[in-house]
């Protein structure tokens, strides 16, 4: 796994880059990202993948300790879908 210092220190080296105007740029790439799907919009990158959200509905689970009901309240989840390319970049072309 990537850290966010490896991360921005890769990106920099590919981009030729200073590491601050990096961080800089995935950081506002981030909090746009998030803005939009405060919301509801979703955001999509092409050749790898699309941010959205889900909501989740107000249900009744149950504390595995005790086995007594538990109210869960209704959120927003994260969501990403992969695109195809991505897809294809990391399991190979189908044949």
């Amino acid at each position: 796994m990537a850290t966010k210092a490896e991360m921005i220190e890769a990106v920099a080296a590919s981009a030729d880059l200073s590491k601050a105007d990096t961080e800089k740029a995935l950081g506002a790439f981030f909090d746009h990202v998030t803005a939009e799907m405060k919301k509801g919009e979703a955001v999509t990158w092409p050749g790898f993948g699309k941010f959205s959200t889900s909501a989740r509905a107000a249900r009744t689970g149950r504390n595995p300790q005790t086995g007594a009901p538990v109210k869960i309240a209704a959120s927003t989840a994260a969501k990403f879908s992969s695109s195809s390319a991505l897809k294809e970049a990391l399991n190979g072309k189908k044949k």
